[in-house]
Parts: structure tokens; sequence; C-alpha cells
């Protein structure tokens, strides 16, 4: 598309300017809803925000920031403001610098970023929360401290990469029928196979947590 009919105006600020009417609009939107969150929506000019919670969220589905600055260029009329891309690429990169892990029956919070970790060991939003300092970069916390020194963190900026995982439960068997009383065929639509796929990430560390996104009545339940 040429310039005049890219959807987007991207300001300093971070906020994002979108026109409806604009025949890139629908894919420009499809993009930005990974990385910005949608602030207004009159009927012309939609309004959008990129945040930092807005790009970890991103990182944490897998997005970089390169991925992010191309789609912007992609759909920005103008050229992207320097320090948008500035901060683009500082915020993603502080996701995963701090991680939680699981080591036998213990949490471990752990940073290869040594000076970090020393800082954050300090912090005292922090540092009642470490029960005790495993190695170099590496304290162990306590189980029911986790959803807490998430949130904390996540105040001071560095969002932790959650790889403890859960502790597994007993097995529930559970089948989906496969055809209606009637005898037609029964299924789950693509995008609720495709959500749950998403949700449990292939029974992963990095799945089993979240929060499943669908319009009202698209079959979350």
């Amino acid at each position: 598309m040429n310039d005049t009919e890219r959807p987007l105006i991207v300001q300093s600020d971070r906020s994002i300017l979108g026109e409806v009417d604009s025949p890139g609009y629908a894919e420009a939107r499809d993009a930005l809803a990974q990385f910005a969150e949608l602030e207004k929506s009159p009927e012309h000019i939609h309004t959008y925000r990129i945040t930092p919670l807005s790009l970890w969220n991103a990182a944490a589905s897998g997005l970089d920031a390169d991925s992010i600055v191309a789609a912007l260029r992609r759909f920005s009329r103008y050229d992207v403001p320097e320090n948008v891309i500035s901060d683009i690429t500082e915020f993603i990169g502080r996701y995963g610098r701090v991680r939680l892990e699981a080591v036998d029956d213990e949490l471990h919070l752990v940073s290869s970023d040594l000076p970090l970790m020393a800082e954050l060991a300090n912090h005292k939003q922090i540092a009642p929360m470490l029960v005790r300092r495993v190695d170099t970069g590496r304290y162990a916390i306590a189980r029911y401290s986790r959803g807490h020194i998430k949130q904390a963190l996540i105040r001071l900026g560095f969002p932790v990469e959650d790889l403890a995982g859960y502790v597994e439960g007993a097995h529930l068997p559970i089948d989906l029928k496969t055809a209606l009383p009637s005898g037609e065929p029964f299924t789950i639509r693509q995008y609720q196979r495709e959500a749950a796929d998403s949700f449990w990430a292939g029974g992963s560390t990095r799945g089993g947590s979240g929060v499943v996104v669908l319009p009202c009545g698209a079959g979350k339940t």
C-alpha cells in the first residue's frame, strides 16, 4: 500500500491513531491487538496506546521488538518516532531478565544479570520474599509468594518469565461427543481449538495459566 493508504499515525507519546475507513485498517487493527491497548473507538478514528504492560504481554506470547517495529513501519503513514522504537526495544528487553523456576520442591527466582539480581535482592519490596540465597543470581522463595513477587517485580519494571509450571493433579478422563443426537457430526470450532492449544502450550511450563479472550457467545466455557 502507498503512504496515503496506510491507516496508522504513530505519535511520540506511544499513542497510535487508526483511520477506520482506510482499506488497510482491518489488517493493521489485527496487528495492533498483539501489542497495543485500544483506548478510544469513535466512528472514524480509533486510538491505541503502547504501554509497558501491553509490550510485556506481547513478549510473553512470543513477539520480539523487531516484529513489533516492522508492523508499525508497515502500517504507519509517517516515520515511526525514534523514541517509540527505543521504548519498544527497552521494554521488550526487560521481559525474561528475571525468571521463576521450579527446582525439586522449591521455587527459585533466577537471573543471569547479576547486577540486576543484586539490586532486586536488596529492594525493600523483594527482600522479605526471598527465603535464602541458593547461588549467584539465584534465590529460593516460598511458594505462597509466587504471585506477590511477580506483582512486585512488574511494579519495578521487570516482569517475571514464569517457568515454574504447576503440580500435576489427578487425571480427569474426558471425551467430547463426535456426533449430535440427530446424527450430525459434532466438533469444536477451529478458533476454540487454537485458544485451548495456546493456553495448554503443549503441556510445557509456559502453559497452564492465563486468560482466554474470546467474544461473548464464542464458546469459552
